[in-house]
């Protein structure tokens, strides 16, 4: 019996897709549970740069994960991250080991943001490669 190769592309992408959700939805848990989990000794600083790099960079990498994940539903995934992040800064405020910062929230939008407009300039990159 031979197998139809476009059949198999469209199995291999149907597992992509799942493999691809299945890591956003498991790096959404990991940083959720990281923010979340007691830290004992916290330096107390009004204005961490490479904490704020942190938020950013962590939310890059979500957004990314998520617009790849779910290419048809970008404003979802943007505004699902933004209130993912305000979830964070709330949970973190009453939890009462944590402090809630809205500044880190800022730092989580701007890596929302620039990683929409990285993904943005690729696919417009990619479909102006695209022969006629």
């Amino acid at each position: 019996m031979w197998i139809n190769p476009s059949t198999c592309l469209q199995v291999n992408k149907a597992h992509l897709h799942y493999a691809l959700a299945a890591a956003f939805w498991f790096a959404c848990t990991a940083v959720a549970t990281l923010s979340l989990i007691p830290v004992s000794e916290l330096p107390s600083i009004t204005l961490d740069v490479w904490d704020k790099a942190q938020h950013a960079a962590g939310f890059f990498f979500l957004c990314a994960l998520g617009l790849v994940a779910y290419p048809r539903h970008i404003t979802r995934v943007c505004m699902g991250l933004l209130l993912f992040g305000i979830v964070i800064e709330v949970a973190q405020s009453i939890s009462g080991w944590r402090t809630g910062d809205w500044l880190d929230w800022l730092a989580d939008a701007l890596g929302v943001l620039l990683a929409t407009l990285g993904m943005r300039q690729l696919t417009n990159h990619a479909s102006s490669n695209q022969p006629e």
